[in-house]
């Protein structure tokens, strides 16, 4: 939690009530369903919940934006934003039932009231979105394929609506095909631990 603090040190009673209260939550589902690798459970905060939320450090989504987590898995990045940003709608999906109801049952016992879920393909999501996350599911052009037609033209941000996905390494040849569209921030300009120094939020416009 210090973690967390150190960089959103605004947050209300509420929102550290409920950043705290998932450590015990995740240590206990994924000792049911392996939603975060064994090793890597012991570093939640700062791999999972703290890079979830370096989308905060790129843009401040407006109350009333709608925005769809794409492959959320346990519920990266949708559930640190949700907390983030209460009045902001966030639809997590993910084609892994058992991912999804890891991530349901963990905002349901934190009592975040924005979130909605959906097991189920991305392909197969008609709803559109202002903005659509994801951590690194697959190359940015496929992403980009699926999700074109759930992005909403009806812009209410001061990004205009795309793709905002967590990515690491070395990403040149990856955005090559879209390079005029996107734009890349390096983490390590944000955050000191070492495991940012190669992590990137990309965002790409549709």
């Amino acid at each position: 939690m210090e973690l967390i603090l150190k960089y959103f040190p605004e947050l209300t009673d509420e929102q550290k009530q409920q950043f705290a209260a998932l450590d015990a939550l995740y240590h206990d589902w994924n000792a049911k369903i392996n939603v975060i690798s064994r090793k890597d459970i012991d570093n939640l905060y700062e791999h999972h919940v703290l890079h979830s939320l370096s989308i905060a450090k790129v843009i401040n989504f407006r109350p009333g934006t709608h925005v769809m987590d794409l492959g959320t898995g346990g519920g990266f990045p949708g559930i640190p934003l949700a907390i983030l940003f209460p009045e902001v709608k966030f639809h997590l999906v993910d084609s892994i039932g058992k991912k999804v109801r890891v991530a349901t049952e963990v905002a349901s016992a934190i009592g975040l009231k924005n979130v909605t879920f959906c097991h189920e393909r991305a392909e197969d999501e008609k709803q559109t979105f202002d903005f659509v996350v994801s951590r690194a599911v697959m190359p940015l052009t496929d992403l980009l394929k699926i999700i074109r037609k759930n992005i909403s033209v009806k812009q209410q941000n001061a990004l205009p609506n795309g793709l905002i996905c967590l990515k690491g390494g070395e990403l040149e040849r990856e955005t090559l095909p879209v390079k005029h569209k996107t734009t890349i921030w390096e983490l390590k300009d944000h955050f000191t631990e070492e495991y940012f120094d190669t992590k990137k939020v990309v965002y790409a416009s549709i």
